[in-house]
């Protein structure tokens, strides 16, 4: 007997399934039972002639087999909810796309243009922001589509491409323009001061051992306030400091022939961004806006 074809409602079931790595978490954004939901699982199995899920306490991991059709069907099924909301008489675009990225890249290339970025997508644009790693566990079990990463994502089943390198600089009022690195206070992201230490590696060759830490803020805009206020020095993407830089109010300590450089990564699920009108259209969007 030939197999069955699979139902549309127990793809998605499996694809949310997939994402969330939880059949109640599925059966939740899904507004069905989780009785429901792990009937379509069983279904589809027993459609399907193999397996799709290991279930354990903590949830289910899936099957190679379900990563290979969750490759093939995630999109798919994506388009087919995006076109179902936007056929019938009065309908509009209700499906929200949900964006994440670091705090301080999205509100200074992002904000200023969200209103534009709305009209072209022709829906709501939800932003999240967060660490990129924590950012990248969201765009995995499907709580976000889009993700603007600072670190190249690695990720089965996601698709990444290179946005945007940000250069950086090694900056302080103008009132420590003459005093010797070593004893200008430093301000840092982390307790590791991941960014300093990126920098002092790359253009000094060397860790930055000994220097004093006057505080740690993650938030590389409060940084730029306590820099302006004279605290003391820190590394800081060029996008964030140049017009202060051309404004005299923040110098560079330090002029390397070649500045540190970090790649910004555009990530979706799969080929979503060519499946869904809406994802696409934002993914072109932050493209324009993020150089």
């Amino acid at each position: 007997m030939a197999p069955h074809r699979p139902s549309l409602d127990h793809l998605r079931t499996f694809v949310t399934v997939y994402r969330t790595g939880s059949i109640t978490r599925a059966a939740g954004l899904l507004g069905i039972s989780q009785g429901t939901a792990s009937a379509h699982v069983h279904a589809l199995e027993a459609s399907l002639g193999y397996a799709l899920f290991h279930r354990d306490r903590d949830g289910v991991t899936p099957t190679g087999r379900a990563v290979e059709l969750a490759r093939e069907v995630a999109g798919h099924v994506d388009a087919i909810e995006d076109a179902a909301l936007l056929s019938g008489p009065g309908a509009t675009p209700v499906r929200a796309v949900r964006v994440g990225g670091a705090a301080e890249i999205i509100s200074t290339m992002v904000v200023p243009h969200f209103a534009d970025l709305i009209e072209a997508v022709g829906a709501p644009v939800l932003l999240e922001f967060g660490l990129a790693e924590d950012l990248l566990d969201s765009l995995v079990n499907g709580s976000l589509d889009i993700v603007v990463s600072a670190v190249r994502p690695r990720r089965r089943g996601i698709t990444a491409v290179a946005l945007y390198d940000e250069e950086f600089v090694l900056v302080a009022s103008p009132a420590w323009s003459e005093v010797d690195l070593d004893d200008v206070p430093v301000v840092g992201y982390a307790d590791d001061l991941p960014i300093v230490r990126r920098y002092w590696r790359s253009v000094f060759d060397r860790p930055p051992e000994g220097l004093r830490l006057a505080a740690v803020i993650p938030d590389l805009r409060a940084i730029r306030t306590l820099l302006l206020a004279g605290l003391g020095m820190s590394v800081l993407p060029a996008y964030l400091v140049a017009d202060d830089l051309d404004e005299g109010t923040l110098v560079a300590l330090d002029t390397p022939e070649v500045a540190p450089l970090n790649t910004v990564y555009l990530a979706t699920r799969g080929r979503e961004a060519e499946s869904s009108a809406t994802v696409g259209a934002t993914a072109a969007g932050l493209r324009r806006l993020i150089r």
